[in-house]
């Protein structure tokens, strides 16, 4: 009885995880209208690019970009509803990513714990706030998850077509994907001495690097690198706390299940030691029984270690990745502790469902506490609180007040910004000056700024790139100018206001519009 309902299980865990991200709306972030344009641009045949006859590669996940061309066509091609189609698709990923949860727990030795597992990724808000929110994020935790249960299975060709996909969809898969080869190799130490590895490996190996340098080399022809421009420029225009990401990841490693709505910001001391313990606990009894986890095992705390190091801007979704492999071991790590305490003793039925129940419904209760019925930017239906657009609400606006002051230009004009995402995919036919650099290559010798410029605030547009780009529109958030821009007896000679929008994000005074003086 229990094996026939395991396929009504798997579908109910698959309708939640879809629920949860159709029931919310779109609530789409800037970046992934981005991606957006990419994609419209290559359907209109103007290439990949973000301004059509500037070969720049701005977007670090091609394989998602490709993804959304090729289910745009039977949906209107260019005029296709980008943000619906990455929701949808998204949404579908998560829901296998939910599936392929349970099964890993139920192969590791947990049913209970997969369940866990899978219940906690179907609403965890750090998973439904990247998917409505139109990012590659959901589909690349598929391919990482999905790597994980192909190799589990053995199936070494789908599990490093998998890595290859998942390093095209965005490329700190590298962080998996390295290790997974590097351990594969040495379970097969013999026969790598002996040349039988490559000849036993060699339809993996192959299926791995072919599609990997089949990119590597048209984007080296194409933009004169495979590596994203948006990596460096975001590096150089953003001021960075020392220490920032270690901190961004020590919070969120402490409370992958929310506690601290629950317990309040103290659950951070206890959630820091609690959560490691049990994923070591689950981690170890796992691994003594099948080695080939290692590389799994390691992910969470290498992708810690890289980023800590690295020290980037920690934007939301880049905590995202190691998510379900961290919350899979801390749920096999409490069964495995329960076996070891119950031991000496056969306990109850009734005491074995009823920590089977705990385990798998008190980490979904406390992550329900990362939801509100009433969210910001109410679109009159549940959301997770993260899942905040304010900022692209804001820009939208923008994109509706500089329309008719565009069409009026008989050519068509440039406008500059530091958040193009909205303002590039509303306005589709305008050039747009990428002030940060991920889509410009003229913004990137201009940063990083002098300290004065920033103030208090991690990013401030330079002044000298705006006076010798002269751009006939400037939109920018109020504080991104307050020290610098805004002060610049130039600007102020060459551009009037035209509107400030209300705005009380990142403690600024609004959003402001500018247009060059003739």
């Amino acid at each position: 009885m229990a094996r026939r309902s395991i396929p009504w299980l798997l579908l109910a865990l698959f309708a939640l995880a879809l629920a949860a991200r159709l029931l919310p709306g779109p609530r789409v972030i800037d970046d992934a209208f981005i991606t957006f344009r990419y994609t419209r641009n290559i359907l209109e045949g103007h290439g990949f690019v973000y301004n059509p006859g500037q070969p720049v590669l701005g977007t670090t996940t091609p394989l998602f970009t490709f993804l959304l061309v090729l289910l745009a066509l039977p949906f209107g091609g260019a005029s296709a509803n980008f943000p619906a189609l990455a929701i949808g698709v998204s949404a579908v990923a998560d829901g296998l990513t939910a599936v392929l949860l349970y099964a890993l727990g139920q192969q590791l030795g947990s049913r209970a714990a997969g369940l866990a597992a899978a219940l906690a990724w179907a609403i965890a808000p750090f998973s439904v706030t990247f998917a409505i929110g139109g990012l590659e994020t959901s589909v690349y935790v598929l391919l990482l998850v999905g790597t994980f249960w192909a190799y589990l299975h053995n199936r070494i060709p789908l599990a490093a077509g998998l890595s290859a996909a998942a390093i095209l969809t965005r490329p700190d898969a590298v962080v998996l994907a390295g290790p997974l080869l590097a351990w594969h190799a040495l379970r097969s130490r013999p026969s790598l001495l002996q040349g039988g590895f490559w000849r036993n490996n060699a339809k993996a190996i192959l299926i791995f690097l072919l599609p990997l340098l089949a990119w590597a080399a048209w984007a080296w022809l194409a933009f004169g690198s495979p590596i994203a421009q948006s990596v460096s420029a975001k590096s150089n225009a953003y001021r960075i706390t020392p220490l920032g990401a270690l901190s961004n990841f020590l919070n969120f490693y402490a409370t992958p299940f929310l506690e601290h709505l629950t317990f309040g910001m103290q659950w951070l001391y206890i959630g820091l030691w609690l959560h490691p313990f049990l994923f070591i606990a689950g981690a170890w009894a796992v691994y003594k029984r099948q080695r080939s986890t290692m590389p799994f095992i390691l992910f969470p705390w290498l992708y810690f270690a890289i980023f800590a190091i690295a020290n980037p801007l920690i934007f939301r979704w880049y905590l995202t990745p190691p998510l379900p492999f961290y919350i899979l071991f801390i749920a096999l790590g409490v069964h495995t502790l329960y076996i070891q305490l119950t031991a000496q003793r056969t306990p109850s039925r009734t005491l074995s469902l009823a920590l089977a129940a705990a385990l798998v419904l008190l980490p979904t209760l406390s992550l329900l506490r990362g939801w509100t019925l009433q969210p910001e930017q109410d679109l009159g239906r549940p959301a997770p609180r993260m899942a905040w657009i304010e900022l692209e609400l804001l820009y939208a606006q923008a994109a509706a007040i500089l329309q008719p002051r565009l069409a009026a230009h008989s050519t068509p004009p440039t406008l500059a910004a530091a958040d193009v995402g909205v303002l590039g995919y509303q306005l589709p036919t305008t050039p747009i000056l990428d002030l940060v650099g991920l889509n410009s290559k003229e913004s990137l010798p201009y940063y990083p700024l002098d300290a004065e410029n920033y103030g208090d605030f991690l990013y401030a547009v330079s002044p000298d790139l705006v006076m010798h780009q002269r751009p006939d529109f400037i939109v920018i958030l109020e504080i991104y100018g307050r020290y610098g821009l805004l002060q610049d007896p130039r600007f102020i000679a060459a551009y009037q206001l035209v509107e400030a929008i209300p705005a009380s994000i990142y403690s600024t005074d609004g959003l402001l519009i500018y247009e060059l003086q003739q």
